[in-house]
């Protein structure tokens, strides 16, 4: 699968709720500077309701918020700016639409222990109930050998996940 070596980087940050994506997404915003986009402002509200009920989203839930986040990508891959985004993406088929934002889409995924994902679901203030876990790791596919990404560990500190990532994509 290769690119075009001058198409902008389109990094998003993958994985189940808890994983860290956010926070590792910021720290990488941080160094390069590039325009960012919270996958979860883009949920309609209907979406983010039945989340907070303890309700799993299903794909007819998710299909319009993936294009959504797209199409923001596409818009800024079209004037050749490099974006970063925090988006699930649990599976293929959503990468799949995401990776229609930009030839330039690469996927970090933010995968851990279970235990430890579920103890900072606990500890934080997030429309994502702790009860969603099972749900989202039964709907989880790993990135596939064929897919531009690359796995980190959220038990690792955030520098250091950055450094990684930014180390991978020579920046």
């Amino acid at each position: 699968m290769t690119t075009d070596p001058g198409a902008p980087i389109h990094l998003v940050f993958m994985g189940i709720s808890g994983s860290g994506k956010s926070t590792v997404a910021q720290a990488v915003r941080e160094r390069l500077g590039w325009e960012f986009a919270e996958g979860d402002d883009f949920h309609p509200e209907a979406n983010v309701a039945k989340m907070r009920e303890g309700i799993p989203l299903t794909d007819a839930d998710r299909w319009g918020w993936l294009e959504s986040l797209a199409a923001w990508t596409a818009e800024r891959d079209a004037r050749g700016e490099p974006t970063i985004i925090t988006c699930s993406a649990l599976r293929r088929t959503y990468r799949e639409v995401l990776r229609r934002g930009g030839e330039g889409t690469f996927f970090v995924h933010s995968t851990g222990d279970k235990h430890m994902i579920l103890e900072r679901m606990n500890a934080r203030d997030h429309f994502m109930p702790p009860s969603l876990l099972e749900s989202q790791l039964d709907t989880l596919e790993p990135l596939h050998a064929d897919e531009r990404g690359m796995d980190v560990d959220p038990a690792l500190p955030v520098d250091r996940i950055a450094a990684l990532v930014l180390a991978r994509l020579g920046l």
